[in-house]
């Protein structure tokens, strides 16, 4: 799973190039099942195992991001220090493109 900040971009060449596949949305059934929450809810806690967290370099910029929090009215405020504690992620990635 990769997690960018909401005004970025796949970058379809940068992700090829770091995981060696092309990029793919998931539907809302795969996400479901796969990640462990639904479309509108998911973040980087509590997904399923064998879900890898990939932090993109675009949330970088802010002080504070909003990610949701498994449910489609739920999010929380989190430092970027926060968001890789809770997060539990693999690595930062840089497979992004389309933001300031």
């Amino acid at each position: 799973m990769i997690v960018a900040a909401g005004d970025a971009k796949i970058d379809n060449s940068k992700y090829k190039a770091k995981f060696e596949t092309k990029a793919k949305m998931l539907n809302p059934d795969e996400t479901l099942e796969l990640i462990g929450h639904a479309v509108g809810g998911v973040c980087p806690f509590a997904v399923n195992n064998g879900v890898n967290i990939y932090l993109d370099k675009s949330l970088k910029r802010f002080d504070t991001v909003f990610p949701a929090c498994g449910s489609s009215n739920s999010a929380i405020e989190l430092t970027i220090d926060e968001l890789e504690k809770y997060s539990n992620y693999s690595e930062w990635v840089d497979v992004c493109k389309g933001y300031i």
